[in-house]
């Protein structure tokens, strides 16, 4: 079992406060936005462990040196993750765990299946378009389902609701350029309104978008209520067509505790909060708005699910050992959750498969090291691993 030391990723849309104030330390004034647990290449953890290859190599008096989480695995990838999970998903951990602070919207956005990533990326290279391109869609081959498990109240949007609330809604502004919007989610059938007006929002021209826009944010400030996150959106992207998209979407509300599973073809974006993210180890982002990146609209139109839908809040199942777990339909991660209590007896989580152990309360153990809040390990498949003491601990593994 190894501590790990994890970055810290300094997006503009992230809290300067929510990271600081979990871990107990004092805000810096920037942005704190995402820290990251696992083995993706950008950002790797990085362990300190006792009879590595560089630590033996090191001076006596030199303090031990960090591996990245990487490199451990590619050295030993079965000894690592085990014989099953590497023989399903390869030589790597197939999942990335966050700690996710958002001040402001993230970008509304979607992600493609399996199929539509390996096609995407197939052809994209095919073509010679460069990796770090800023029109290039597809980093790699894989998916990228994802799962948001709230920590404090946590803001989103998740998925298209019913053309007809979303019409009402845009009705209720006032405003007279959203009026072809509205009409065309009242004139057809569901998937033609959502695809149609989609289109219509991201192919509009600029400066009219702008003053739509605008009269949009001003009208929704001056209601409040239920228009209020349009408002703080706009605030945030002003004149940004994501604006009115995001008025087709489902405005989610999470308590502590309760998650959001976002599968292929959702769009989705986060608004506000402090959560754990768990997501299947990919870079493959495709943006429908609130953003000044790129937006491929045709490949979009192509990806997303036009079907109105509940947005699905889960909460953890409980078992009889106190594993509290988030269901997902995917194999990539399996994210479940323990609340430790003073005097109960140690939780054995010896498994088969790798596992991040994060804490994001109290003062338990995992095996002998003390944990704090954001504090996490990675422990290889098949060694002891048991959870004790006082706190909340959030599990991360595979199914394999």
């Amino acid at each position: 079992m190894d501590r790990l030391s994890n970055t810290v990723r300094p997006y503009a849309w992230g809290s300067t406060t929510l990271i600081p104030t979990l871990l107990g330390v004092a805000p810096t004034g920037e942005p704190q936005a995402e820290m990251w647990m696992g083995a993706h290449p950008g950002a790797p953890s990085r362990i300190t462990r006792a009879g590595s290859a560089a630590e033996a190599s090191a001076a006596p008096s030199s303090p031990p040196a960090e591996l990245a989480l990487t490199d451990v695995i590619a050295a030993d990838p079965a000894g690592e993750l085990g014989r099953p999970a590497v023989d399903k998903f390869g030589p790597r951990l197939p999942f990335l765990l966050k700690l996710l602070a958002a001040g402001a919207p993230l970008s509304l956005q979607v992600h493609p299946d399996l199929a539509q990533a390996q096609q995407g990326y197939a052809d994209e290279e095919r073509r010679s378009v460069p990796i770090d391109a800023p029109h290039r869609t597809y980093k790699d081959a894989n998916h990228k389902p994802e799962l948001i498990c709230a920590l404090t109240p946590f803001d989103g949007l998740c998925g298209f609701r019913r053309p007809v609330e979303a019409a009402e809604a845009m009705e209720g502004l006032g405003v007279d350029s959203l009026k072809p919007y509205a009409d065309l989610l009242r004139a057809h059938p569901e998937e033609a309104a959502l695809r149609e007006v989609l289109t219509a929002i991201l192919t509009a021209d600029p400066a009219q978008m702008a003053e739509t826009v605008a009269a949009t944010a001003a009208a929704a400030e001056r209601i409040g209520g239920a228009y209020a996150p349009y408002a703080r959106i706009a605030h945030h992207f002003p004149g940004d067509a994501g604006v009115l998209a995001a008025m087709l979407l489902n405005y989610v509300q999470l308590q502590p505790g309760e998650a959001l599973y976002l599968g292929a073809g959702v769009p989705h974006a986060y608004l506000e909060g402090l959560g754990v993210e768990i997501m299947a180890n990919s870079d493959n982002v495709l943006r429908c708005g609130l953003t000044p990146k790129h937006i491929d609209v045709p490949e979009l139109l192509r990806i997303v699910r036009f079907e109105a839908t509940e947005p699905g809040i889960l909460r953890p199942e409980a078992s009889p050992s106190g594993e509290e777990l988030y269901e997902t339909p995917v194999d990539e991660f399996r994210l479940s959750r323990f609340d430790l209590s003073p005097g109960a007896a140690p939780v054995d989580l010896t498994a088969a498969t790798p596992q991040i152990l994060l804490c994001t309360a109290g003062t338990p153990k995992a095996g002998e090291l003390g944990l704090g809040p954001g504090e996490s390990v990675f422990v290889p498949a098949g060694e002891k691993a048991e959870v004790s003491g006082t706190g909340t601990v959030f599990r991360a593994t595979v199914v394999a």
